[in-house]
C-alpha cells in the first residue's frame, strides 16, 4: 500500500502546478492576455531555474542548462517517444476535464468550457512555440507553418500543408487522435468546429496579427476521407 508520504510527494507537485496556473488566470484576468503572457515568460525563465538547480541537489540529477541532463542524453528517437508520451497524456488529461463536466453539467455545459479553455490555452501554447523557435513578432506564414509542426497535437496526430501561395496555405488534420478513436467505436464525429474556430483563429493570431484564419470544413461539417479538417491562412 502507497504510504501518505508518497502521496503527499505527488500532491505537493500537483499543488505548485497548479499555483503556478492560477496565478497566471489571475494576471491574465486583471491584466489582460499581452501583459500575462510577457509576466508569464518572465515568471517561467526564474522559477524553472531555481526549482530545478533545488530539486537536482536534493535528487542527485545533472542539469544541462536549465534541463535535467536527462533528457540531452536521450537519442532523438528517445526524445520524440517521451514528447508523444507527453502529448498524449495531455489530450488524456483534456479528455478527462470534458468527460467529467460533461456527466456532471450536460455537454452543453462541456462544449462552452471547451471552446473557452482553447480561447486561452491556443495563444499560450503559440507564445510557448514562439519563445522556443525564436521567432520574432511578426514572423509571416513562414513562422505560422514552423510553429503549427510543434504544436502537442503534431506530436500525435498526421498533419499536412497544402495549396501554398505567396500569401496563403492550408492546413489540414489528416489524422486525429480523439476522431479516430471515435470512429473505432462506431460513433460520429466529435463536432469541434466550435473550439475550432477559436483555436486556429487564437493561434495564428498570436503568431503573427496580420494573419487571418478560414475555416474549409471541420466537424460537424462534411469532410474528405483523407482529412477531418483544413484551415486557410492568409495575410495581406
Amino acid at each position: 500500500m502507497i504510504g501518505i508520504e508518497t502521496r503527499l510527494l505527488m500532491d505537493l507537485i500537483h499543488r505548485t502546478v497548479t499555483h503556478h496556473a492560477m496565478w497566471y488566470a489571475e494576471v491574465y484576468s486583471r491584466l489582460g492576455r499581452e501583459k500575462a503572457m510577457v509576466i508569464l515568460d518572465q515568471a517561467l525563465r526564474q522559477t524553472t531555474e531555481i526549482q530545478l538547480k533545488r530539486l537536482s541537489k536534493t535528487l542527485g540529477f545533472e542539469l544541462d542548462g536549465a534541463s535535467p541532463a536527462y533528457f540531452s542524453k536521450l537519442s532523438k528517437e528517445e526524445q520524440k517517444k517521451l514528447m508523444e508520451s507527453l502529448a498524449i497524456n495531455w489530450l488524456a488529461n483534456d479528455g478527462i476535464w470534458f468527460q467529467a463536466l460533461e456527466f456532471s453539467e450536460g455537454m452543453t455545459t462541456a462544449k462552452a468550457c471547451n471552446d473557452a479553455c482553447w480561447g486561452q490555452f491556443s495563444p499560450f501554447e503559440a507564445m510557448s512555440i514562439k519563445r522556443i523557435l525564436g521567432l520574432d513578432e511578426t514572423p509571416g506564414l513562414d513562422g505560422l507553418k514552423r510553429a503549427l509542426q510543434y504544436r502537442l497535437y503534431a506530436f500525435i496526430n498526421v498533419q499536412s500543408f497544402a495549396e501554398e501561395t505567396p500569401t496563403s496555405f492550408v492546413f489540414r488534420m489528416n489524422d486525429c487522435r480523439v476522431q479516430f478513436a471515435r470512429k473505432r467505436k462506431g460513433l460520429d464525429d466529435y463536432p469541434c468546429k466550435s473550439a475550432g474556430l477559436v483555436e486556429y483563429t487564437e493561434f495564428a493570431h498570436t503568431i503573427d496579427p496580420r494573419i487571418t484564419t478560414t475555416c474549409i470544413c471541420c466537424p460537424p461539417d462534411p469532410h474528405p476521407d483523407d482529412s477531418y479538417c483544413s484551415w486557410q491562412f492568409s495575410i495581406h
